[in-house]
């Protein structure tokens, strides 16, 4: 469901997280929701009220950040939202600011703000249902940011999918193939680095991770070679020392063949997120 393919049947009042109504706008702009296929012939022809109810129908919700590559409608995202459909989620997709048709120039606090107002207007619609925050990527750094955020406000997120995470942006920035040359120059990679320092660039998972209470799944490509496996193993070491009950922090391994992107094609991925969640929200 686009909001703008909806009719407002209703206002649908302040987003919980009292955001600038430019990107409340936004929200209802670049919010993608994707039913269950089992309420696939029920939301046919409905329009938005229908859509917001059906979020607490008692099936769980994914809100899903993407990576920093296109935008919500990538084939590789719409191929996620069909798995997860299939497999019983609504799937909440946005474009952040500076992403596909949204407007606005896409900054680390930006992209964070973002995120959790999208988190905070579907749990304010959820009713009992338990929300999952899945970032993919880019979306992993905006993820982790955002929950540490809702943490500290005392609202833990319900849930929180990584898929191929890096530990931080300094990090999987100097690590990306393209960018290794500047480790044999000093001079770009001090300029490089200090881009990322003027721009306030650090999506710090790692840390972010010690500051969490909520059921983190960690899913990683062993053949990724844009976020190498390294890095998602690193992320999780830290939280699981980070975390008093260690079964809330779970890794899922996949076996070469889907890469970065392409994890939704394996029969292992809706089996290791149904089986972790069910588990966490028994």
């Amino acid at each position: 469901m686009d909001a703008r393919d909806c009719e407002a049947a209703s206002e649908p009042g302040p987003p919980a997280c009292a955001c600038a109504a430019s990107w409340w706008e936004m929200v209802l702009r670049n919010l993608r929701h994707t039913v269950p296929s089992c309420r696939g012939e029920d939301a046919k022809g409905k329009g938005r009220c229908w859509y917001e109810a059906a979020l607490h129908d008692g099936n769980p919700i994914i809100v899903y950040l993407h990576g920093s590559a296109q935008h919500r409608a990538a084939p590789h995202r719409v191929k996620l939202a069909k798995v997860l459909s299939d497999g019983g989620f609504h799937v909440l997709s946005v474009d952040y600011r500076g992403f596909g048709d949204s407007t606005g120039t896409p900054t680390e606090e930006g992209l964070t703000t973002d995120a959790i107002c999208v988190y905070e207007w579907t749990k304010a619609r959820s009713g009992g249902t338990p929300v999952c925050l899945w970032g993919h990527s880019l979306g992993t750094g905006v993820a982790t940011n955002a929950a540490r955020a809702l943490e500290a406000k005392g609202c833990p997120v319900d849930a929180i999918v990584l898929e191929a995470p890096f530990t931080n942006m300094w990090v999987a920035s100097i690590n990306y193939p393209l960018l290794k040359i500047c480790k044999k120059l000093p001079r770009c990679l001090s300029t490089f680095t200090d881009t990322l320092k003027e721009d306030k660039i650090v999506f710090p998972s790692d840390e972010n991770v010690k500051f969490l209470s909520s059921p983190i799944l960690i899913l990683h490509g062993e053949d990724d070679r844009t976020v190498p496996l390294e890095y998602g193993q690193q992320l999780y070491e830290i939280a699981r020392s980070a975390y008093r009950n260690k079964d809330r922090v779970k890794m899922v391994v996949f076996p070469p063949g889907f890469h970065h992107n392409l994890l939704c094609k394996s029969p292992m991925l809706l089996r290791s997120v149904r089986d972790f969640l069910s588990q966490q929200w028994a």
